[in-house]
């Protein structure tokens, strides 16, 4: 069973990493790769779960972040309000976003329940967690030797 994660793992990260090079390569997508990887080992996916898992899970984070950009666009300039009016869309947008995000974690955590069970979902979640943690370890760290 190790040796079928261990493959797995490796074909996954090489898989990632050859799309990910189409696309726009650099730093963002060493991450993903090292999130894929990271989170297949976590909740010891089999071959099986990540043939059905990775595309949704792709496609999750996809909305996910075509809802974020939206919402970055629409206010990348803004610095300052002009009015209340201005200020509280602002917050509404911001709400909206998070509204969002909360929906289209309940609807996909019911997906993954479908592939993956609830006890590995809810480990996914951990580990997405626990990959937001080490990143930033290994940011700070970087940020404190120059």
């Amino acid at each position: 069973m190790k040796f079928n994660l261990k493959y797995l793992l490796v074909l996954l990260v090489a898989l990632f990493a050859a799309k990910a090079s189409y696309a726009q390569p650099g730093k963002s997508d060493k991450v993903e790769a090292l999130k894929v990887s990271f989170i297949t080992e976590k909740i010891n996916l089999t071959t099986t779960e990540a043939q059905s898992f990775w595309p949704l899970y792709n496609e999750y984070n996809d909305k996910i972040k075509f809802a974020r950009k939206a919402f970055r666009q629409q206010y990348a300039n803004v610095t300052d309000f002009k009015s209340d009016k201005e200020a509280d869309d602002y917050l509404n947008a911001e709400l909206k976003l998070r509204q969002t995000e909360v929906d289209l974690q309940k609807e996909y955590f019911d997906k993954f329940k479908k592939i993956l069970g609830s006890k590995k979902t809810g480990l996914l979640r951990k580990a997405e967690e626990e990959f937001k943690k080490e990143v930033l370890k290994i940011f700070k760290g970087n940020g404190n030797d120059s």
